[in-house]
């Protein structure tokens, strides 16, 4: 279970990239479809189409971590932009943990591939 602070800026890239990426090529991403600088400490997430995988693009000050997630089964309950044409959602720190924990953000419930011993 991964834990993140209050105050840390979560980005969700809105529609699904390719999973192949790696560190320049999410680096890449943030910068020309989320817009944003990689290195403002932010957290941004991608998933691919089937969104059973998310990848984490962060910098912590000396460099940049890549973390991955791949779902045996089940799929990530991904937001929706209210908006056309928004290529980024923000998510509270609480709100990034349910959607990694298996809960889907629209009704609270969680998914079904969801278990914990």
């Amino acid at each position: 279970m991964l834990t993140f602070s209050g105050s840390l800026r979560i980005f969700l890239a809105v529609e699904p990239c390719d999973m192949r990426k790696s560190f320049n090529g999410l680096y890449a991403m943030t910068e020309g479809t989320l817009q944003s600088d990689p290195k403002s400490g932010a957290i941004f997430v991608f998933t691919n189409k089937r969104r059973n995988r998310i990848k984490i693009l962060y910098f912590d000050g000396t460099g940049l971590w890549v973390m991955t997630k791949r779902l045996e089964t089940g799929t990530f309950s991904w937001p929706k932009s209210a908006e056309a044409g928004r290529a980024r959602l923000s998510l509270t720190p609480e709100a990034f943990a349910m959607l990694t924990d298996g809960i889907d953000l629209r009704d609270g419930c969680r998914r079904g591939w969801y278990e914990r011993e």
